[in-house]
């Protein structure tokens, strides 16, 4: 066979490794979310620490996305790839180790670091390894991946919860982390960009404090107190009591405020001076990026906030097992899937603009009728056709926005464009999962899942079901205003070349 073919099949063999490391991470998110429950009876989480196990992954995740795809340009993608499948193989062992909430939390902090690592160094390869009609076909390949990993994770978390425990759905990950990182070193060819921009160390620091705190405030607002002191924070053998003039809720989130607003007025000052930065907030002035980028945060705030309720409800108010709440939440993702697979040919005949408003507005509306029925409290596969609904709504919306956003951005800043986006959506998850938690939490007014009244629970999962309605709502606005935006050229900020 000539050298020609066999390394054009290489190629595909190694798309396909790289298409399970992504679908690993994604897996991951999924499957954790609906055995949450059975994780916070057996381990006696608080709410507030269950949200934390959610949280801290995406803070993590976000935290270093931007720099680690400067990394793999500097020391080679696959060599990243295989540091994250091995950190997160790391953290998924530590999980499932745990014995309570610290070291869970952790653990999940581990992974991480590994999910970080992995998406740019998956995309990265893809993209140089690939050209014209190829790259179409790999990328698709890529998002088929990831819809399927997203559908699969409710259903495997619940067969894992119920018929053996929560600690498999991290142990599941050993094998298969081991398994790709051989066969990466095997079929992933090494690749590398250009490494001599130097490397933004301050930025990531900013942003990790920041973005860090502001989820601090969120999550333990309604256990310490949004403004008066309600429990005692202790730290090492530090302690902020009860007696203090005010909560540390709203003094991490101020603190929250004024990292992020130096964190951008520093990236600002690195771009005037043409020195390496993280983020090109010269982008901004693109306003289907801005208005793009605001549509994807709003949509995943949303979406995380109720895919922290949704597995809690079905387990402590409808009394299902894992794996009969898998298959309610399976709808959601089965019509993201399948609405995902069409979504190229309706935006084909439409417009994308036209299908990313028609997505928000069929997501709108499924969580308005899911809200209608929790707070109702109808059978479970009531929530499962409006979860079909919404589902439906995600699928046309993301396959959507993401071409939108990038539409305007110039080539040469499409990789930039792209770390921007991915690190908005792992923000908004974060952030959602501690909203979501946190309205939960404020209307339950207790952190303790057990013996809470079903009826007291129902009402709390609507109204934070609302919220995420209400924050959709949002999203549908600013879809609108980036449908008419989209091909608006830049204000008048030079991008960096």
């Amino acid at each position: 066979m000539p050298d020609v073919e066999l390394a054009g099949k290489r190629r595909w063999v190694g798309l396909a490794v790289l298409a399970l490391s992504l679908g690993l991470v994604v897996l991951d998110g999924t499957i954790v979310g609906v055995s949450l429950p059975v994780i916070i009876a057996d381990l006696k989480l608080s709410l507030t620490d269950g949200v934390w196990v959610n949280s801290l992954y995406s803070v993590v995740f976000a935290a270093l996305l931007l720099t680690a795809g400067r990394l793999g340009d500097r020391m080679g993608r696959r060599r990243l790839l295989i540091a994250g499948i091995l950190a997160f193989v790391l953290g998924s062992v530590l999980a499932a180790l745990s014995t309570g909430a610290a070291a869970l939390i952790a653990a999940r902090a581990v992974q991480g670091v590994g999910g970080a690592l992995i998406l740019p160094s998956t995309l990265s390869t893809v993209n140089a390894t690939f050209r014209g009609k190829d790259r179409a076909v790999a990328f698709g390949v890529w998002g088929a991946v990831m819809s399927g990993a997203a559908a699969l994770g409710p259903l495997l978390g619940g067969l894992l919860t119920t018929y053996a425990s929560w600690h498999w759905i991290f142990w599941v990950n050993v094998p298969l982390g081991i398994a790709i990182v051989i066969a990466a070193v095997i079929v992933v060819d090494e690749t590398v960009g250009d490494d001599s921009r130097g490397t933004d160390l301050i930025g990531p620091v900013l942003a990790a404090i920041g973005f860090g705190a502001l989820v601090f405030g969120l999550i333990e607002g309604a256990n310490l107190g949004w403004w008066t002191p309600q429990a005692e924070l202790a730290i090492g053998g530090w302690n902020w009591g009860t007696d203090a003039a005010v909560s540390p809720v709203p003094v991490a989130l101020a603190v929250g405020l004024v990292f992020v607003a130096a964190f951008v007025l520093y990236e600002r000052a690195l771009g005037r001076t043409g020195r390496t930065r993280i983020l090109d907030t010269a982008l901004f002035t693109i306003p289907s990026f801005s208005w793009g980028n605001l549509t994807a945060a709003l949509v995943a705030v949303g979406e995380f906030a109720l895919i922290f309720v949704l597995p809690l409800y079905l387990v402590t108010a409808l009394g299902l097992d894992t794996l009969g709440a898998g298959f309610v939440l399976v709808a959601m993702a089965g019509g993201a899937f399948v609405a995902g697979a069409s979504a190229r040919h309706l935006a084909g005949a439409l417009g994308a603009s036209k299908v990313v408003v028609l997505g928000l507005g069929l997501e709108v509306i499924g969580t308005a009728a899911t809200a209608v029925i929790v707070q109702l409290q109808f059978g479970p596969w009531w929530v499962a056709g409006a979860l079909l609904v919404y589902g439906v709504g995600v699928g046309l919306a993301s396959a959507q926005v993401t071409s939108l956003v990038l539409g305007d951005v110039p080539v040469e800043q499409s990789g930039a464009g792209s770390a921007v986006q991915s690190t908005v959506r792992q923000v908004g998850s974060a952030l959602g999962s501690a909203m979501g938690g946190s309205v939960l939490t404020a209307v339950l007014g207790t952190r303790v899942l057990h013996g809470v009244d079903v009826g007291d629970f129902a009402h709390a999962s609507a109204v934070a079901v609302w919220f995420s309605t209400g924050l959709l709502a949002v999203g549908l606005f600013s879809a609108t205003r980036l449908a008419a935006s989209a091909g608006k050229p830049a204000r008048s900020v030079a991008l960096a070349r």
